[in-house]
């Protein structure tokens, strides 16, 4: 449903994107990772025809982007991290609007508006304007408006980052209920939302895709067994963190206060030395665990690689 082959886009001297590929499958829900300044945000920009790349391949919904995009609009719906709207409208007075641009008749506009506000929980609020509106509630309207005309592709430019966590629930939820609907690609840096709700996961680094896969691949691949302790003394848990580091089998070690986050190669060898090294060191814990990996344990550990390359 998406394809990028060798995509760049410059800025003068900056490159915001240096040979991206990727492709995005028909009915995926597609996780678009990466750090700050990665290019996640030029990417969509370019996949939603608000800018021109210097040079590359891009194919959405079958719509070449680069030798005629006419078309794209019908295909695509688009949701910015800030929405938009007139203040003074309601939503069923802007999704009216919006149902008009795509040509939608009278009668299916009405019916998609009262499907679409039943979907995103407006329909109480359909009648007010949007002036007062919550962050949430605008997002949930955002929402609304990228998909009034059925689109195939949708396009989720950090939806949830603004957002209160009631707010992050509703609208991660929603994204849950469109998956199968049509094809999603959701840009995000909240890792565990991307982990909640999509099935495919492409982390990129300065411009360029460092990999991409189902999620559950990627972390069978990739995902290091980690440990997490909290000890009583801050000290103490940092000392024990500077002897656990000269051990082979710790490929990352993090102290955060008086807790301690150990990666880890060799899983045996980890549960039989810890604990005695934390004895050694004198540290008393209030809690010591084996967790399961997430995905920014992977993100960190692929991200971390490229930038040491």
């Amino acid at each position: 449903m998406i394809e990028i082959e060798s995509l760049h886009k410059h800025y003068g001297s900056v490159h915001a994107l240096d040979g991206l590929t990727m492709t995005v499958e028909p009915g995926a829900v597609y996780g678009f990772l990466g750090p700050n300044g990665a290019g996640k945000t030029t990417t969509l920009r370019i996949l939603a025809g608000l800018a021109r790349p210097t040079s590359g391949k891009v194919v959405v919904a079958g719509v070449d982007l680069v030798s005629n995009a006419h078309g794209l609009s019908r295909r695509i719906g688009y949701l910015p991290e800030e929405p938009s709207f007139y203040p003074w409208m309601t939503p069923r007075e802007y999704l009216d609007m919006l149902g008009q641009l795509h040509g939608l008749d009278s009668a299916r506009r009405l019916a998609r508006i009262k499907e679409l506000l039943r979907l995103v929980t407006l329909e109480e609020a359909g009648k007010r304007r949007i002036g007062g509106f919550s962050h949430g509630m605008r997002q949930r309207l955002g929402l609304a408006a990228a998909l009034i005309h059925q689109p195939e592709v949708l396009l989720l430019d950090e939806p949830v980052s603004a957002l209160d966590p009631s707010g992050r629930k509703e609208v991660l939820e929603l994204i849950e209920r469109l998956s199968g609907q049509c094809t999603i690609l959701m840009s995000s840096h909240i890792l565990a939302d991307v982990e909640r709700v999509c099935n495919v996961v492409g982390i990129i680094d300065r411009g360029r895709m460092i990999v991409q896969s189902p999620r559950a691949a990627l972390m069978d691949r990739y995902a290091q067994p980690v440990f997490e302790a909290e000890g009583l003394d801050a000290a103490a848990v940092i000392r024990w963190a500077e002897q656990v580091k000269t051990r082979g089998w710790a490929t990352a070690v993090s102290v955060d206060g008086d807790r301690l986050r150990v990666t880890v190669s060799d899983v045996e060898a980890a549960r039989g030395e810890l604990l005695a090294m934390a004895v050694r060191q004198g540290v008393a814990l209030r809690r010591f665990e084996e967790m399961r990996p997430s995905l920014e344990d992977v993100f960190m550990q692929l991200v971390g690689k490229e930038a040491a390359q």
